[in-house]
């Protein structure tokens, strides 16, 4: 069995193996003709169930054969243009690279004497996207799994910062196109089912500083605590940006946190055309960004930013085995100091190598191509009659809904939009998200690959259009 483990002795092994599994995923990308296979729950299942675990195949070979049946043959594959869903980006070969390295060295990044240049990798990261934002001299930051934990964290921050001697008393303000994961943070910190307070939007998907000023003030004068403000660069569902400006003036005044959730949005910060749509996020307290969405890198890749970096104690807690006190004084640097997480990945090493082949303006260029992809996809909406758009992108996304030219009931033209996005994504010929907006039934165009064209977009349209008619043909022929 010890010929498995990888050191000195194996090296060859592990070189062999490596290339194989690479040969195969190549093979895959290069070969595959449609974003899914369309394959159900139901067929699927029994093939993976059937797998004997406790019987090994002994032989890399033999289980990646086994793989190209349980999951390369039926995954999910973002590369491809018509995959148009969810915030899944394709990736960089640079990153995968770096992912490949750092997987075999598996670095943890809680102490430097498990990561030496693993750590200073990443704070030289962490200050890299703190200059981007700019957050100030002061700033600092930590690399987290994804937006859900960097949501969290800055709360935590918030809650701290607060000082509230009933935190039953605390109100988190989020526009109501926020991502749910701030929500679930106010739940997990404790704050009770009342504490987040949901702020309308205006028709671009924006959230009303107005209504934003009204809540804050009635916060206030109800003897309550306004303890942060999420704004959010970039909705999950709209690709909205909320004022920031406007944002960081109210905050200022009632003396609030201001959270930037730029998970989706953070691609601006390498934009060569679109930086201006973040400015006012150097005024934030904190900053989520996601470079597995908008900077084309491999799960997970994502960090929380701090204007102070005094304010990451909040995260801080000591063990003799680990970072004890005294680490502190020695200036030794602790990662585990900053994070929610003990052990880690040194995922700071996928963009480090993506910035050191392609350079930031490289990303940049690709986040512009679907940002402009996006605009030629909201116009051929616009001039489409079979579909509703609700708004024009911000950044790369489209939420549209079809219309059929002689059936006026909501009800049927949603079931016809769900049947359609089904029915879709069994054919595997492409795979789109949905979405509700005012309680309507919505298709949603997320739009991360530069690969994707306008035909493609056109020749999707079109799919959907048939899926829809077809359901409602044969509902027609069925009532009468």
């Amino acid at each position: 069995m010890r010929a498995h483990l990888l050191n000195g002795a194996t090296a060859d092994r592990y070189r062999r193996s490596v290339t194989e599994g690479v040969e195969r995923v190549a093979n895959r990308l290069a070969t595959t003709e449609r974003p899914f296979t369309g394959i159900t729950p139901d067929a699927l299942a029994p093939v993976v169930a059937a797998v004997d675990l406790d019987q090994p195949l002994g032989d890399a070979s033999a289980a990646l054969d086994e793989l190209e049946s349980v999951y390369l043959r039926d995954a999910v594959y973002f590369h491809h243009p018509r995959y148009l869903a969810h915030l899944n980006c394709p990736v960089v070969i640079p990153a995968v690279l770096g992912e490949a390295v750092l997987s075999a060295v598996n670095s943890s990044l809680d102490t430097w004497d498990q990561s030496a240049g693993g750590t200073l990798i990443e704070r030289r990261l962490i200050d890299w996207t703190a200059r981007r934002i700019g957050l100030g001299a002061s700033a600092d930051g930590v690399f987290t799994s994804g937006g859900t934990q960097s949501n969290l964290q800055a709360l935590l921050f918030a809650r701290e910062e607060a000082k509230a001697e009933d935190p039953g008393k605390l109100r988190v303000f989020a526009s109501e196109c926020s991502h749910f994961s701030v929500q679930k943070s106010a739940t997990l910190l404790g704050l009770g089912p009342n504490a987040v307070v949901s702020i309308p939007c205006d028709r671009d998907k924006r959230m009303r500083t107005v209504a934003l000023a009204a809540e804050l003030a009635r916060c206030r004068a109800e003897g309550l605590t306004p303890m942060a403000v999420v704004a959010t660069a970039g909705t999950t569902d709209f690709g909205s940006i909320d004022p920031l400006p406007e944002i960081a003036a109210l905050c200022a005044q009632y003396g609030t946190w201001m959270h930037v959730d730029a998970a989706y949005g953070c691609g601006l910060l390498a934009s060569l055309t679109r930086r201006a749509l973040l400015d006012g996020i150097e005024h934030a307290d904190s900053v989520t960004v996601d470079y597995h969405k908008s900077f084309f890198q491999p799960v997970s890749s994502s960090a929380v930013l701090v204007r102070d970096a005094a304010t990451l104690r909040h995260a801080t807690y000591h063990a003799d085995y680990l970072n004890p006190r005294r680490t502190v004084e020695e200036r030794i640097p602790n990662q585990v100091d900053k994070s929610l997480q003990t052990t880690r990945r040194f995922d700071a090493l996928k963009l480090w190598m993506t910035l050191r082949v392609m350079g930031a303006d490289g990303v940049g260029r690709l986040f512009d191509e679907v940002c402009d992809l996006a605009a030629e996809g909201w116009q051929l909406l616009a001039a489409d009659p079979r579909y509703d758009v609700v708004v024009a992108p911000q950044l790369s996304t489209l939420v549209f809904r079809y219309i059929p030219e002689h059936i006026t009931s909501p009800t049927e033209i949603d079931r016809a939009n769900l049947h359609a996005r089904k029915a879709l994504f069994a054919s595997g010929e492409a795979v789109v998200a949905g979405t509700v907006v005012d309680g309507r039934q919505y298709l949603k165009f997320t739009l991360l690959n530069p690969e994707t064209s306008v035909r493609d977009i056109a020749a999707v349209l079109d799919l959907i259009s048939g899926h829809a008619e077809q359901y409602l043909g044969e509902n027609l022929v069925h009532a009468s």
